[in-house]
């Protein structure tokens, strides 16, 4: 199995590392290599974010017009990112458009905090959903998707998470479909460039850091069939685009019968527990070098795949953008709050709550020689 791996990172033999297709209302694999390889997933990361997010806007806890604020830890975090302010705010659903469009780290990040609490409290629900999903080799340690020990996953478990949205949230499938987003000033195409170009592609995400390579989840229906396809290693754009759409295409056509279920597939692959980091065959200066892309200096599509077609139109963009800002000292909750410090007056008490001044609360006999504070007027 390394031995394969090494192979894959240093020659043309085989295209990307671990692959895997599904039909999503069957279950059944139409095609596996190497899906349970821990490999790092990069920004297919904010699947579980928004994952988590639908179920807390199913729970009632959020809305999709909840607030989302950029807090001063949030806006530290490294490309890709929006670079806004501390302080500044966004609707979930704005958010979530980023992070699935341009792959925000910073609005990931705010959206961890905004929903949990805290990015730790946040991921402690990421890595809680992926066991009640059985998602047997995956664990999260932030929200979006940057290198860090720890984190891990596999083809397969992330076949599952997509099976998951796909089955559990379909009113939220449009977000996954976006061709664009448009800030007013500057519009981002998808990275997922099999939308608008991969007849039926609906989704999902894609991921780059350089110990995983090129990755992406993708997804398409067509004639009422869905299928999920994951690609993980691919050495650059083009590769990671090519090989997805033919896994997608070889799910929507290839026979059912006799494949085998996700979920009775077994654990295979004699390294599989070792997290694979293809740095070195990824941002050598050389790898850099010779890197393809998907399109040319032109901005003309340059992938060589008979199933991706150029788009003839200018990509369809959705407006997002901010709605406000807070002052950046309230910004991730980080403020400190009093805490309260009742005073005895005979046996009543006078509560002291955070912006307001204190106000006794009457039993009709005060303490002797206790004087009655006077309320102070709100500003």
């Amino acid at each position: 199995m390394l031995l394969s791996l090494l192979l894959l990172a240093t020659g043309p033999a085989q295209a990307a590392g671990p692959t895997i297709v599904v039909d999503v209302e069957s279950g059944r694999v139409l095609e596996h290599n190497d899906a349970f390889q821990r490999w790092y997933p990069a920004s297919l990361t904010k699947l579980m974010t928004a994952y988590v997010v639908f179920r807390a806007v199913r729970s009632g806890q959020v809305s999709m017009d909840s607030l989302v604020t950029i807090s001063a830890n949030a806006a530290k975090a490294p490309p890709s990112k929006m670079y806004y302010k501390p302080g500044s705010q966004l609707t979930l659903d704005n958010a979530l458009k980023i992070i699935l469009v341009k792959s925000a780290n910073d609005v990931s990040a705010a959206i961890a905090e905004s929903v949990a609490g805290s990015q730790q409290a946040f991921v402690d629900r990421m890595n809680a959903e992926a066991r009640r999903l059985g998602l047997m080799d995956t664990r999260f340690i932030n929200p979006h998707g940057l290198p860090g020990k720890g984190q891990s996953t596999t083809a397969r478990d992330m076949a599952v998470l997509g099976m998951a949205i796909h089955n559990e949230f379909p009113q939220f499938a449009p977000y996954f479909n976006l061709e664009a987003i448009s800030t007013g000033k500057r519009t981002y195409e998808n990275y997922n460039i099999l939308i608008g170009r991969f007849r039926g592609a609906n989704g999902m995400k894609t991921g780059f850091i350089c110990s995983s390579g090129f990755n992406q989840v993708s997804s398409a229906t067509r004639n009422g069939r869905t299928v999920v396809s994951v690609v993980l290693g691919a050495k650059d754009q083009e590769e990671r685009a090519s090989e997805s759409a033919r896994l997608l295409q070889k799910g929507l056509t290839a026979s059912k019968i006799g494949a085998p279920k996700l979920a009775s597939l077994k654990p295979y692959g004699a390294n599989r527990l070792q997290t694979v980091d293809i740095r070195p065959q990824i941002c050598s200066a050389e790898a850099r070098k010779n890197r393809n892309r998907v399109t040319d200096e032109s901005g003309n599509l340059s992938v060589t795949s008979a199933y991706i077609h150029p788009m003839r139109r200018p990509a369809r963009a959705v407006s997002v953008g901010l709605v406000g800002s807070v002052n950046p000292a309230l910004a991730g909750r980080r403020i400190p709050v009093p805490k309260p410090r009742p005073a005895q007056i005979g046996r009543g008490v006078v509560a002291i709550t955070a912006g307001a001044s204190a106000a006794p609360v009457s039993t009709g006999q005060p303490a002797p020689g206790m004087p009655v504070p006077r309320p102070k007027p709100r500003r």
